[in-house]
């Protein structure tokens, strides 16, 4: 199929964009500067769904813009890949935007113009990346999201958000600017072109193993997003954040724009057979699987929820790296998906730290007895999520697992099959006792005073746990999109 040349990817940024700008232009008017991001993330999802039956059909859709260097554009393309995260991203920007405007009003947070422009501006960022026809468009707004949620890190302006900031950019832009920009400059002394191709950019070069190796761990670690150890410390120490912040670095934008750079390379810049001849793809399955399992157990010593959930989206991330570098099919289908399947889950369990801190003050684990029974739907919606994040059927993370067992079956590497059959016991083991505190536990006396459910808050976390379970049931869209990665 030819590919459809459309100016709508430019739209999807622009989108965006321009919902920033709006809410900057509408400062003194805080009732229109709100409906803003709501409008905005509806458009743009509109758009991005626009552009899906070109692409489940097989198609693409492209824009190419101008010519930076000689076999370097600046130009953006529409796959599959590009598609999944894009879908994500902007459907959960709605729900995002729904959830912030109730959060940030009722703590009456400070900054809340630069707050939802910052939030729209990673937003145009992310659809950037997803619909980046090389390496070159990728790392622009790659680096981009690293600046505009930069802001959003240190929101809160004490001693606590300034070192998380600092930590944020140490990692995310010293990483890029040392190591990935190696990475791209010795891609193109090697191939000519930072050009994403089916099969692998590199496939067939001439290169040596050792520099085709360097070049690899250069990409894997420049793009800390990602959060592979030991590019992880950044992640915790950005909870400073406010929750909408920490929901977007999660779920929506950031840390997917890691994962979403390092399935470009597997899959577009390297090629499973460049990998598999290397033998890097079981080299990185060894260092997921122990990113996979020390964030666990970092996970279970933790008490406070946010600190938590961090680690654990340490660990979850690492299993879309694993299934991408199995390089069986089954497996990088497995990690394609989870790709969304991570998104509406960890989305649904940080709105839900969110609400419980907005209704009672609390951020503990230990303090959160009984607190069930004041924020209902809030506790359920954290089971239903947590049961996904587990990999308990009929929920999302249920489907994204199964296949990425069978994948590991399939590859022969029934060690990596352990490795996710243990990860799920951790999973269960850190998630499960909260739900069982806010619902078995007897609440402590002092802790009774006025909690209840907040409707701005509530009603996107039970929206999310709902698409958590809906793609368990019906995950065909995901599914075709991964397909098509891989064909």
């Amino acid at each position: 199929m030819d590919p459809v040349v459309s100016i709508r990817p430019l739209l999807a940024i622009a989108v965006a964009g321009l919902a920033a700008l709006a809410v900057l232009l509408l400062n003194k008017r805080k009732r229109l500067r709100d409906l803003v991001s709501p409008l905005a993330a509806i458009a743009m999802f509109a758009i991005v769904l626009s552009m899906a039956p070109t692409v489940l059909a097989g198609g693409t859709v492209e824009l190419r813009l101008f010519e930076f260097l000689p076999g370097i554009d600046f130009a953006f393309r529409v796959d599959a890949l590009g598609m999944v995260f894009a879908t994500v991203s902007s459907l959960l920007w709605i729900v995002a935007a729904i959830y912030s405007i109730g959060y940030m009003r009722h703590l009456n947070e400070h900054a809340q113009t630069r707050f939802f422009a910052c939030f729209a501006s990673s937003l145009a960022a992310a659809a950037g990346g997803a619909f980046a026809a090389n390496l070159f468009t990728l790392v622009i707004f790659y680096e981009v999201l690293s600046l505009v949620t930069y802001p959003l890190v240190y929101h809160h302006e004490d001693e606590k958000g300034w070192g998380g900031g600092r930590k944020y950019l140490v990692y995310l832009m010293g990483a890029s600017k040392s190591a990935l920009l190696a990475a791209l400059a010795l891609t193109y002394h090697i191939a000519g072109s930072l050009d994403f191709v089916a099969g692998g950019l590199l496939a067939g070069s001439d290169a040596s193993a050792a520099l085709l190796t360097v070049v690899y761990f250069c990409y894997l670690f420049g793009f800390a997003k990602a959060a592979v150890m030991p590019m992880h410390a950044w992640l915790p120490a950005a909870m400073v954040a406010p929750t909408p912040v920490s929901a977007l670095l999660h779920a929506v934008a950031v840390v997917k724009m890691g994962v979403f750079c390092v399935l470009r390379v597997v899959f577009h810049v390297f090629g499973t057979g460049l990998l598999g001849g290397l033998s890097l793809g079981i080299a990185t399955a060894y260092l997921a699987s122990f990113t996979i399992l020390m964030a666990s157990i970092y996970a279970l010593t933790r008490d406070d929820l946010k600190a938590r959930l961090a680690y654990s989206t340490v660990s979850q991330l690492s299993y879309i790296v694993l299934g991408a570098v199995l390089l069986s099919p089954v497996a990088m289908v497995g990690g394609i998906i989870h790709i969304a399947a991570h998104a509406f889950s960890k989305i649904t369990l940080f709105f839900c730290a969110g609400s419980i801190y907005c209704a009672s003050g609390k951020r503990n684990i230990s303090d959160m007895a009984g607190i069930g029974r004041r924020l209902p739907w809030t506790m359920g919606a954290f089971f239903i999520a947590s049961l996904s994040m587990i990999g308990i059927p009929p929920t999302a993370g249920f489907v994204s697992k199964w296949y990425l067992a069978e994948g590991a079956v399939a590859a022969g590497e029934t060690t990596f099959l352990v490795v996710i059959l243990v990860s799920s016991v951790l999973n269960a083991a850190y998630f499960l006792p909260v739900s069982y505190a806010a619902f078995f536990q007897a609440e402590r006396q002092e802790s009774r005073t006025t909690v209840r459910e907040i409707p701005l808050v509530t009603i996107p976390l039970v929206a999310t746990a709902i698409l958590s379970v809906l793609m368990g049931i019906f995950p065909g869209y995901f599914l075709t999109l991964a397909d098509g990665v891989i064909r």
